[in-house]
């Protein structure tokens, strides 16, 4: 069993094997390109993969269960063979559920990393806690084609915590562990550019409350927008590696368990900078507190 780092916070590599993800579709989309991507994120310092069948980018088309099957099992089945722990990026029971029994022995290991947040399929939750695996839950109000419609809110914060509560009681229903469920607030998923950066200086008010969190803002669109040129064309997504490296430092001074990026190198030498001076993350021994309360 692979043991996780808990010095400092963790890097979770991006392992897209799509055609349309809105920074490197097509780049990784056939099996031997993603194995090499992902000897290459491990070598860099990744302490998880994080492996995507399914652009969820906004205005992303759906993809069947059957189809993003077809994109991630034959890599998956490969990288069980390495020392790194896996993560699976998946809004689909079905596609979970044959990713797990593919892992066997192994299947507690994985994380389930589901961003479907107010649209959680029924059935997710019973999939998690049948295998015992680790699911990470993301606050979204709707899919790739709605949820950028759906930004209305009167308290952005206590909002989002409360739905984010919402979410995790799914999960405690069905018979998954507390200390299993890691937490993801969002970052632009049914936010607005203005609402991200609220939500990213506010990063304490969802790791001082006692569950893991995994925070993803890699190369999205808000962070293009502030680099903008002179002209107000947003900075394409391959020149944002700098500011994502520098938001991976903050996340780990605010205490978050883990960062999810392209680029490993650079945030992990971000995280690596943080911990030498002194970066202290909550999650360490917090696994008994309430994340949105009682």
């Amino acid at each position: 069993m692979i043991a996780p780092r808990t010095s400092r916070t963790l890097i979770m590599g991006i392992l897209n094997i799509t055609p349309d993800s809105f920074s490197d579709g097509g780049q990784y989309d056939d099996a031997p390109a993603a194995l090499a991507h992902a000897r290459q994120l491990i070598s860099e310092g990744a302490d998880i993969l994080d492996i995507g069948g399914e652009s969820t980018r906004p205005g992303a088309e759906p993809v069947d269960p059957q189809t993003e099957q077809q994109r991630i099992l034959p890599v998956l089945e490969q990288l069980l063979e390495l020392d790194v722990r896996l993560s699976l990026d998946t809004r689909h029971p079905a596609t979970a559920r044959a990713a797990l029994e593919l892992a066997g022995s192994r299947a507690p290991e994985l994380i389930i990393n589901d961003v479907s947040g107010l649209l959680t399929d029924p059935q997710m939750p019973a999939v998690v806690a049948e295998f015992g695996c680790e699911v990470v839950i993301t606050h979204n109000r709707g899919d790739s084609q709605t949820m950028q419609q759906r930004t209305d809110y009167q308290d952005l914060l206590g909002e989002v915590r409360q739905e984010l509560k919402q979410i995790r009681q799914l999960y405690l229903d069905a018979g998954v562990r507390r200390e299993k469920i890691i937490l993801d607030p969002g970052i632009g998923f049914a936010k607005t550019a203005e609402q991200n950066w609220l939500t990213v200086t506010e990063l304490r008010e969802f790791t001082r409350s006692g569950h893991r969190v995994l925070l993803g803002v890699s190369r999205k669109g808000f962070l293009g927008a502030l680099l903008a040129d002179a002209q107000g064309t947003p900075r394409p997504a391959a020149g944002r590696d700098t500011v994502t490296a520098l938001l991976s430092a903050h996340a780990a001074n605010a205490g978050c368990w883990a960062v999810r990026v392209h680029n490993v190198q650079a945030s992990d030498d971000a995280v690596r900078l943080a911990s030498h001076l002194g970066a202290a993350p909550s999650y360490v021994g917090s696994s008994t507190l309430s994340v949105v309360g009682p």
